[in-house]
């Protein structure tokens, strides 16, 4: 499809559908949440993260456990673009990831990173899902926590949290009902 071209109907449900899967898979990753993870892939998918590279519903076991030794994180997605084949897309989506590791002693260290996703997703009875992932690192920075989470303007707010106590989950609960 031609750069600016206005898609039609179909289109747009498909990258509507491929947007939700990116969105559900960042949600995964900061709640440590090993069942939203494995939804956004098919089962014989494959991801390259460097450090872990084979069956995805594998990395997606073993990512929350790794994910857990930061006190926080947070995995912001944009720019995401979709280049489709029939029941196949390229699709490549910028990444900002912010991991907060907070020591006993209450100081910390903060690690941003900025990379890119490149995507292989399969269209499988009406339902995109990731079949291939590969990360990109674009750049990374480290730095000595400077955040303050404490004291006014904070007091009182809730706090994220990892799958089951964030309240994202007790939000989807009641919608359920």
């Amino acid at each position: 499809m031609e750069t600016g071209m206005v898609p039609d109907a179909a289109m747009i449900a498909d990258r509507l559908a491929i947007q939700d899967v990116l969105a559900m898979h960042s949600r995964g990753v900061d709640r440590a949440d090993e069942t939203i993870l494995k939804s956004c892939y098919w089962p014989d998918a494959t991801v390259a993260y460097g450090g872990f590279n084979g069956n995805a519903h594998e990395f997606c076991a073993y990512l929350p456990q790794g994910i857990r030794r930061y006190w926080a994180t947070q995995h912001t997605i944009t720019n995401t673009r979709a280049e489709f084949n029939g029941k196949r897309a390229a699709v490549e989506t910028y990444v900002t990831a912010y991991h907060y590791l907070r020591n006993d002693d209450g100081s910390g260290t903060e690690m941003t990173y900025l990379g890119r996703y490149l995507d292989r997703f399969e269209k499988r009875d009406n339902c995109w899902k990731i079949h291939h992932r590969q990360v990109l690192m674009d750049w990374n920075q480290n730095t000595v926590a400077t955040s303050i989470n404490e004291g006014p303007p904070f007091d009182g707010l809730a706090r994220g949290a990892r799958h089951p106590e964030d309240p994202l989950y007790a939000m989807l609960e009641q919608l359920r009902g």
